[in-house]
């Protein structure tokens, strides 16, 4: 069901726990809670629609050359945030609550939790207090920001071995 917003967005029911929000005017979309989570608490499982070597603009890295399309394909939506409120866990193939998230929230992750570097790099407009500004991948991050996030754990031995 699609419903439209006086405030320019239509809402779309995707699953038991989300809606992809589409603003009329931008048409650009986000992943929204229609349920509340609890940290640590799984959000959905994750799979690969396809499989690719390297990466691009929809693709997650979930290992050192390994890069896939997402399903459930809504997945894709979960925009980035330098405050994020989940992570994509490429172990154990899950999308994981990291605090407390309420009903119409958005869902975010943070792409270099996944991404060792980036297919396209971005100028980051979060909003939040420790944004960023480049987003480009864990490889382009300084140490002192590498601590404050959890990464995959492809990202990890990448991280431990560039020490």
């Amino acid at each position: 069901m699609t419903v439209t917003l006086k405030t320019n967005y239509k809402k779309n029911k995707v699953s038991s726990f989300a809606e992809v929000w589409e603003c009329t005017i931008t048409k650009n979309k986000s992943l929204h809670a229609t349920v509340d989570f609890v940290p640590g608490e799984v959000l959905s499982s994750l799979g690969a629609r396809e499989f690719l070597t390297q990466p691009n603009y929809l693709s997650v890295q979930i290992a050192e050359h390994q890069h896939i399309l997402l399903e459930p394909e809504f997945l894709q939506y979960i925009n980035h945030s330098c405050d994020p409120n989940v992570c994509f866990d490429t172990s154990n193939m899950t999308v994981t609550a990291l605090r407390k998230i309420e009903i119409g929230e958005e869902l975010t992750f943070f792409y270099p939790s996944t991404e060792w570097s980036m297919d396209r790099g971005f100028d980051c407009h979060c909003g939040t207090q420790d944004c960023l500004g480049k987003i480009q991948g864990a490889a382009h991050l300084p140490l002192n920001v590498l601590t404050k996030y959890k990464f995959s754990q492809h990202i990890q031995q990448k991280l431990a071995q560039a020490d």
